[in-house]
Order: structure tokens, then C-alpha cells, then sequence
């Protein structure tokens, strides 16, 4: 069906005549595949011999990016077989696969490589207006192949109910009926071209929208400039000093009619435009930009932060893979971690050591990080080195770390004294910190000249020791409830044994060799292993830091929790997830921001709640990585205990009330029977400290995920809004079962927007999934 064509390079031409195509899954696996893209420029289609029919092979909203050449493990694999000029990968956000594939030609490859990135940057460049034309014409134009069963170009009534159905939309059939025979101005029975258009149209209309607009309009036609400014004024909370300068703006901006555009007024059109636009989200756009002081001390910032990077997968048997470092720093990832062992032939290994994992070499790694560290932040990327390497290939390490990152090692300190704090990371800019183990203090090596030896001893206090303290600690407890129970004589054995270590619950502290080539690479970041925080305040400087599990750091918040905020203004922590997740699952890190843990480190490979929290967080500040932590906890003289967040001066609690109005074309459920229809209901939750965290919910809509009606109002009471987040999650009602994940969107309380708002749902990945949005209306009042 004709849909709207933007003007076409030839390249982008050549891909909607299509081409053949090696996608390429395995060594073993390569099948060719018809390749084109579909007239809206918005959606790749393939044909295989087998599948018959097209399907749809991806969306462009998807893509992320294009690497040409033997960019991917699996092609660089296959180096002999396929030459690099054949060879593409299209990177898709979120956790999907990546898409390797091989064209019959060099100028082929050459082709798609051009009209992809031509596509991804004309999508990227996109004003809100052009999106909202171009995204319903996309999915006008996909619901209609799909749904043509014959391919006759036309739809009629039988077609039209099995599409409703694909809609996420149990519709009464006279209804259905009614809107078909509307939209069938020829009389001919079927739908074609721009009847279908006419049909799509008239399914989506916001009967909420209108109910607004009607109310705020003295014509119920048009808002002019003055009664649009006073509802941005009223109903928005925008300042009233330039209401009308921002009305005017927002109407040159959104509205579609250049009649309208001329008085100037806002039509229905335009309102939807505009509350479909960034300016109308939940999101506030001045807080997706970089906007933040990044002049204060390091250890001032939440850190975005991955554990076991390297991994796509569990900690038992998943695949290693330097896709995992390129993930994670294409999402804002300012912490990774690389656990390194001896390798052959003198060139070390990362992987998850003494476990069934695949191994990739460091020097992979290191060159990875190398093209990635600053595509998406320019800010200080920390190297978190796990090292497990004899002398000798710690002096590998060592030298490819300095061979592939050069200038951006940072190898001393800023001004060559020894910091009494923590520099910043408007300082560190586009400079690489590596966390690790180091001889000696930092005085020693900026004193002058050195005669110090080739390598050192220093403690070593990794996971496994910290995994061990917590086997000992339960195991000692288990034994003394059961020579409780059973009494003495019956258990001699775990009696001695219980009574042998008593005391003796630290973890088992051993020495380890370290190369002074390592160890020079380590300066703002030093491991030192924690025993109290008296000890630290005694002993310590602001450029070491310690690590802690996550059971290790929830004791130290539930017994000392204003001792840890505190300890946490002037030196770096590190909570990593416990050596038992062997799933590769997460903890929740609010928790641990809530004690103001900077480096707080996640499975970025495993998605759902916890991941979507760390996503939230960081989805502010232009997702640089960094985020300031609020005021309380930057002053040495902090009393704030996150367990008992009210006694503290200076907060201001906050009741939070959200009504959820409506959700609009809802995805299907993941693998959901054919002909099922989701039963939306949604779920608001408060992260924070543990007297703000609550959740509430909506009742479920039956039959109805294509344009859902809740108008239903839930209220929250925040005692520390600096540090809430809130979820929005949709779920597939089930009665009988667990409900299945929809969409979700999570994002800080303080980034929130008020008013009437709409929230652009994001996949279980990551992901966005337009046009799937809910609309509420949001209030803040200050307690």
C-alpha cells in the first residue's frame, strides 16, 4: 500500500530492490536470505526458500549501529572464509543478537553499509513531528501485509476481525462492523490504500484527548495562544511568566496546520502532537541532556557499573565475549570488570575462573575498550581488574593495557602530589582508572626516583575469600543450632569445628605477587581491604577503595547505615553481586544507593527489575554514566541513615498522586498463544529508602491492550524524594498464573514531569516499543 517516501539516495534505493544475503548464525550456519526494505524505510522484510511468505527481519528503530568487516567474534571467526569487504553486523539495542551477514559482493556490502547508516542517522535526526507521521505509516503499512492473508492488496471484513485480534483488540463485531463499512467509501466490501488508512485512523482515536481539549477549549475546535498558555500554566506547572512565549513556541512546533499555525491556535492534531512530543513526556527533557556539576569529587557520584562483564550469559557455563564490554559501554557503563587468568602462550585470558565459561584473550578486551570507552561519554571509564595472572603475564597485562589506551592510562596523579581528594570527572575527562591492587603507598612512587623491585607482595582479598567468609559464617551457625538441638555428644566433630573459629570470621587473607608494570597502573583507584570504619578513617587515603558483597554491604547498612553514607563522601565503594548467583540474577541496588555505594555493579547481561532501576537511574544527566548524589550525601557531617531517613534536617516529604487514564497499542505477550489479547493492568512502584518503597496497581482491562481506559488514581507518600525512583510496569493479567511482563518505563522521581503526560514503554531489554505508551496525569505537593 502507498505509504509517504522520503527523498531516496541510490543506496537506499538498491536496498528496497532487495538483495541476497548470508545471515550468518554458527561456523556451520550460513543460509542465504532475500533481503529488502519496505517502501516506509522504516522495516527490512526477508524471503527464505523455506519460509515462503516475507516476514519481517527487523525494524530500523531497532538498529543501534552498523560495523563493517569482521567486527563481530563470529565473522572475525570466519576471517578465512569471507573476506572483511563482504562482511557487515547490525547491532540492535538492548540485549538482542546482533545480525551478522555476508553480501555477494564488496560493492554490496558497501551498498547496505551506506543505506543503513543513512536510514539510522536520517531516524536519529528526527523531529518529534516526522515521527509521529512516519511511525504510524510504518505500522499502517506492516499491520496491512500482515493481515492481507491472500496478497491480493485489499482487505475484507474476515481479514479485518483476524487483524483486530493481531491489535491486541477484541472489539464487539457491530462496532467493528460500523468502523469497516466507514472506512469502505468505493462500497466494494474489502479495504485498500487509504480506506485502510482511513480505518487505522479512526481505531486510534483518543477519546481521552479529546475530553481535555474539549474542556479547555472555549470552541471545542482550537486552543488559540492564550488558552493554551493557560493550560500549560495550570494543568502543566510551566512558568506563568512565559506561558505565552512557550505556547506560541509549542505551536510552531507541533502543529500540523498551517492555517492554525497563522492565528496561531492548536488543533486537536497538533495538542496530540504536542503531548506525544518529548516536551509532553514524563521525562523532563532538560534532564536527558548533560546538566549536572561534574566538578566535585569523584566519589560524589552514583557510577554506572557492570560486573563480569565479559559475560553474556550464567557464571557457570556462559559464553565470554568482548560483545558484552561494547553493551555495556554503548549503555552508559562507566565501571567494567575483566577477571584475568594465565593463558597460553604468555597472553592472558579473561573469564569466570574455575568455572566451565569460554575464554577470550585480554589483549581482545583491552582493544574492544579502546574503540568504545568514550562513543557514548567522554567522562573516566573505570577498569575494575580482577588479577589471577603469575608475574609474568601480569606484565602483559600491563603492557597492553599501555599499548592499546595510551594517553587515556591514567598512569599519576593530576598535578603529581598526592590528592587529599578525589579528582572529578569534568577532571578525568576521557581518561581510563584502573581499580586494582597496588605496592606499596602512593607517596612512595611520586617521591622521585625509585629503586624499587620488579614485583611485591600485597594482600589478597578477591571474591573468593569474601564468597568464603560467608560459607564459614554459615556454616558456623548451622552447627551450633544443631549441637543446640541435639546436644554435645552427638556432634563432636561440628562441635570442634564450631568452636575451633569462633572468632575467626574475616576472610582467609593470603599474599599475592604483584608486578610492579601492574602495579604502576593503579593511582586513583587502589583496593584495600575493609575492616571497620573506624579503621579506614585511621588508615586510608581518598584514593583507595574497598569492595563489598552485596550481603557483606546490606549487614553494614542495617547495623551502621549513617556510618557507611558517611564513610561514602570521602572514598570510593564497590558492592558487587554474591558469588552464589551462579544465574548471573541481580540485587536490587537501591539499597545500596540509598547508603551512598558509588560503584554498585550488575549482571548488565540479565535483564528485569534490578536492571531496570540501574537504567532509570542512569537514564539522566545525558547518560553519561555519572549522577550527582544528593546534597546529604556529599557533607562529611551527614547523619542520614537510609534506615531512618526522618530525623535528619532538611528534607521535604512529598505526596506523589498519579492517575493512569489510558495505555495506548500495547504489545503482544512474548510467545502468547495466537488469537490471545492482552488483559492490561498497570503497576506503579517507589523505590527508595525502605520506608518510601511501595507499589500499588490498577485493576485489569478485559480483552483490551490496543487502547485500554483505567482513569484510576493512586497515591504515594515520599519521605526522601531525592532518592526514589518509580516504575511504571504494564502486566498481562492472568488468573491463574504469574502475570507476564508487557512493557515498563523507570526513571528517577526528580526527573518527573507534571501534569498530563505520556509514558513511551520500554521493552523487558531496554528497548523502546513505539507507539506503546500509557497517559496519566501526575501531581507533586510538597507534605
Amino acid at each position: 500500500m502507498a505509504t509517504a517516501r522520503p527523498n531516496l539516495c541510490k543506496d537506499v534505493q538498491a536496498m528496497q530492490r532487495g538483495a541476497v544475503l548470508r545471515k550468518v548464525k554458527s561456523r556451520s550456519w550460513k543460509r542465504p536470505r532475500c533481503y529488502r526494505l519496505q517502501e516506509d524505510c522504516m522495516s527490512v522484510w526477508y524471503n527464505s526458500k523455506k519460509a515462503g511468505n516475507p516476514r519481517t527481519a527487523f525494524s530500523l528503530c531497532d538498529v543501534e549501529m552498523v560495523r563493517e568487516g569482521h567486527q563481530s567474534e563470529l565473522l572475525q571467526s570466519l576471517a578465512g572464509e569471507f573476506s572483511p569487504g563482504l562482511c557487515f553486523t547490525i547491532v540492535f539495542r538492548g540485549r538482542s543478537g546482533n545480525l551478522d551477514l555476508v553480501a555477494e559482493s564488496v560493492q554490496e556490502a558497501e551498498s547496505w553499509v551506506r543505506g543503513l547508516r543513512t536510514l539510522i542517522n536520517s531516524l536519529q535526526n528526527m523531529d518529534q513531528k516526522e515521527k509521529l507521521d512516519r511511525y504510524p505509516s510504518a505500522m499502517i503499512g506492516d499491520w496491512f501485509q500482515k493481515a492481507d492473508k491472500d496478497k491480493d492488496g485489499r482487505m475484507n471484513f474476515k481479514e479485518v476481525r483476524d487483524l483486530l485480534k493481531m491489535m491486541n483488540v477484541n472489539m464487539n463485531e457491530l462496532h467493528a462492523l460500523s468502523l469497516f463499512e466507514m472506512a469502505d467509501k468505493s462500497r466494494s466490501g474489502t479495504l485498500e490504500g487509504e480506506e485502510f488508512v482511513l480505518f487505522y485512523k479512526a481505531l486510534t482515536e483518543r477519546e481521552d484527548l479529546r475530553k481535555i481539549f474539549s474542556h479547555c477549549s472555549a470552541d471545542g475546535q482550537t486552543f488559540s495562544q492564550r488558552e493554551f498558555a493557560e493550560f500549560l500554566t495550570e494543568q502543566q506547572l510551566e512558568p506563568a511568566d512565559t506561558a505565552m512565549e512557550t505556547a506560541s513556541a509549542l505551536i510552531d512546533r507541533h502543529e500540523p496546520s498551517d492555517t492554525a499555525k497563522q492565528l496561531p491556535a492548536l488543533t486537536l492534531n497538533g495538542f496530540l502532537a504536542y503531548l506525544r512530543s518529548p516536551e509532553g513526556s514524563i521525562f523532563n527533557p532538560e534532564h536527558e541532556r548533560l546538566h549536572q556539576d561534574m566538578s566535585r569529587p569523584l566519589n560524589h557520584y552514583f557510577i554506572n557499573s557492570s560486573h563480569n562483564t565479559y559475560l553474556l550469559e550464567d557464571q557457570l557455563r556462559g559464553h565470554s565475549s568482548v560483545e558484552g564490554y561494547i553493551r555495556a559501554l554503548m549503555r552508559g557503563c562507566r565501571c567494567v570488570e575483566v577477571d584475568c587468568w594465565d593463558g597460553a602462550g604468555l597472553e592472558p585470558v579473561v573469564y569466570h575462573g574455575h568455572t566451565f565459561t569460554s575464554k577470550i584473550f585480554f589483549k581482545d578486551v583491552i582493544s574492544v575498550i579502546s574503540k568504545y570507552a568514550f562513543t557514548v561519554s567522554e567522562l573516566p571509564l573505570i577498569l575494575s581488574i580482577e588479577n589471577h595472572c603469575s608475574l609474568e603475564q601480569q606484565r602483559v597485562l600491563a603492557h597492553h593495557m599501555r599499548h592499546f589506551l595510551g594517553d587515556w592510562l591514567v598512569m599519576g596523579t593530576i598535578d603529581g602530589s598526592v590528592p587529599t581528594r578525589m579528582p572529578s570527572p569534568e577532571e578525568l575527562r576521557g581518561k581510563i582508572l584502573v581499580k586494582g591492587k597496588r605496592i606499596g603507598p602512593l607517596l612512595d612512587a611520586l617521591s622521585g626516583p625509585e629503586e624499587d623491585p620488579c614485583s611485591g607482595e600485597v594482600t589478597d582479598e578477591d571474591e573468593a575469600a569474601e564468597a568464603e567468609d560467608e560459607n564459614i559464617r554459615n556454616e558456623v551457625k548451622r552447627k551450633e543450632k544443631v549441637t543446640a538441638l541435639c546436644g554435645p555428644c552427638s556432634l563432636a566433630v561440628g562441635i570442634r569445628v564450631a568452636a575451633s573459629q569462633p572468632l575467626s570470621l574475616s576472610p582467609q587473607v593470603s599474599k599475592q605477587s604483584l608486578a610492579k608494570e601492574l602495579s604502576d597502573c593503579v593511582v586513583y583507584c587502589k583496593s584495600v581491604h575493609f575492616h571497620s570504619f573506624h579503621h579506614s578513617r585511621q588508615h586510608y587515603h581518598c584514593y583507595e577503595l574497598s569492595s563489598f558483597t552485596e550481603s557483606k554491604a546490606r549487614k553494614l547498612i542495617r547495623e551502621a547505615g549513617d556510618e557507611f553514607v558517611c564513610h561514602n563522601t570521602w572514598q570510593l565503594s564497590r558492592v558487587y553481586p554474591s558469588g552464589f548467583r551462579t544465574d548471573s540474577s541481580n540485587f536490587s541496588p537501591q539499597e545500596m544507593w540509598n547508603a551512598g555505594c558509588q560503584i554498585v555493579a550488575l549482571n548488565f547481561q540479565t535483564a528485569g527489575e534490578h536492571m531496570d532501576l540501574n537504567d532509570g537511574l542512569f537514564s539522566q544527566n545525558g547518560r553519561c554514566g555519572f549522577v550527582l548524589k544528593p546534597w546529604f550525601m556529599r557533607t562529611s557531617v551527614t547523619t542520614f541513615d537510609p534506615e531512618h531517613p526522618t530525623g535528619t534536617t532538611g528534607f521535604r516529604p512529598i505526596t506523589l498522586t498519579i492517575q493512569i487514564i489510558s495505555g495506548q497499542q500495547l504489545p503482544k505477550v512474548a510467545n502468547s498463544k495466537q488469537g490471545s489479547i492482552v488483559d492490561p493492568l498497570v503497576r506503579v512502584e517507589i523505590h527508595g529508602t525502605p520506608g518510601d518503597c511501595a507499589r500499588q496497581e490498577t485493576k485489569y482491562i478485559d480483552n483490551n491492550g490496543f487502547n485500554p481506559v483505567w482513569y484510576e488514581t493512586l497515591t504515594f507518600s515520599i519521605q526522601v524524594p531525592e532518592l526514589a525512583l518509580i516504575r511504571f510496569v504494564v502486566e498481562d493479567y492472568d488468573m491463574t498464573s504469574k502475570n507476564d511482563f508487557v512493557g515498563q518505563f523507570t526513571m528517577p522521581l526528580s526527573c518527573v514531569q507534571q501534569g498530563y503526560r505520556h509514558i513511551h514503554l520500554l521493552s523487558r531489554d531496554g528497548t523502546y516499543i513505539p507507539p506503546s505508551s500509557l497517559f496519566v496525569h501526575i501531581r507533586i505537593t510538597e507534605d
